[in-house]
């Protein structure tokens, strides 16, 4: 049974598997993914995670920045994806990126990992007093839009962004 955890030590084995996974593939679904080094991480997971955590409330953040939560979906000791939950939006992420940002290992892809990965990062949105998140996906991810419309996503529109190579479609779900 899997279950949305705070990264974790517990996992690094697991994790970093993933990370060389979606190295092997190109990269991830988050940019940050695109430039994790697998070998890096593992020589200094507390690094790592201390990374993640930076942008946690109370931190004191940078103009621009908002505060952020980062969880892992495990099932046991198996690493299976992760998202990102920012807890307010700025104009760039009002365009691009939404609210919910979140990612699939490769091995663990078309199994329902992704929906319930998004179902219970909305739970914790709702916990944080938020009514309605963005989420986006470029156009031709029709996995992630499936996971996105399973979730209640109900389609804003179409859009092309500067800097971003895709259209991508924007979604609001309401909590």
């Amino acid at each position: 049974m899997s279950k949305l955890v705070r990264p974790s030590a517990q996992y690094r084995s697991s994790f970093v598997e993933a990370v060389r996974e979606m190295q092997a593939e190109g990269g991830g679904g988050l940019a940050s993914s695109r430039v994790w080094d697998a070998q890096e991480i593992d020589a200094d997971f507390e690094a790592f995670l201390s990374h993640l955590r930076r942008l946690e409330p109370p931190a004191d953040l940078a103009p621009g920045w908002v505060h952020s939560s980062e969880y892992w979906l495990v099932d046991g000791e198996t690493y299976l994806g992760r998202a990102d939950l920012r807890h307010a939006l700025t104009p760039r992420l009002r365009e691009y990126g939404g609210h919910v940002g979140y990612e699939v290992r490769p091995s663990a892809r078309r199994r329902g990992h992704g929906t319930a990965l998004l179902r219970l990062t909305l739970e914790r949105a709702r916990e944080l007093g938020l009514r309605e998140v963005l989420v986006t996906c470029d156009t031709d991810n029709l996995g992630s839009r499936g996971i996105i419309e399973a979730n209640g996503g109900v389609l804003e529109g179409e859009f092309q962004v500067e800097g971003h190579p895709h259209p991508l479609r924007r979604y609001w779900i309401t909590l």
